[in-house]
């Protein structure tokens, strides 16, 4: 029998951008923020730079796309190693693309770039088809209303 799990999230944002006059005019603030959660390091936010924010902070867009691409790989790696396929580096270069009209906008797509090594030949069929469950998996991926792309390569590491 099918049981159903829920799992609460937490975290803190906290504005810290007010310059004196709250936001008594859009230019009177900065967009910075601290996000935090118990027992972990805190980030240090802003919004896109196209927004007024601080380039050298991650911004909502980054981490959006940061949370698709960390929970695939979790979920592909899961899939690898219950499936007899040893990865042996994974990483990805991610791109997403959010469009704007008038005061909102909503991202479109995105596209995921995995590059996994794996450690045999024989494993490389099942490699590249398990990135199709990883995605169906995928807890963020299935959350979002955009479609999420995947373009993996897979290679094998050769003896030294």
């Amino acid at each position: 029998m099918a049981f159903s799990r829920s799992h609460h999230y937490a975290v803190r944002i906290e504005w810290t951008g007010n310059l004196g006059t709250g936001t008594d005019h859009y230019r009177s603030y900065t967009r910075d923020h601290t996000v935090s959660a118990e027992g972990v390091p805190s980030i240090l936010g802003s919004s896109d730079p196209t927004f007024r924010g601080d380039r050298s902070r991650w911004n909502p867009e980054q981490l959006l796309l940061a949370a698709l691409t960390q929970c695939h790989m979790l979920s592909y790696l899961h899939h690898c190693a219950v499936n007899g396929v040893v990865v042996l580096s994974y990483a990805d270069e991610a791109e997403g693309t959010m469009e704007t009209e008038g005061n909102g906008g909503r991202f479109t797509s995105a596209v995921l770039r995995p590059r996994v090594e794996i450690a045999e030949e024989s494993m490389r069929e099942r490699a590249a088809a398990l990135h199709g469950p990883a995605s169906r998996d995928c807890f963020i991926a299935s959350s979002v209303n955009f479609p999420v792309h995947h373009e993996p390569v897979v290679t094998v590491r050769t003896a030294d």
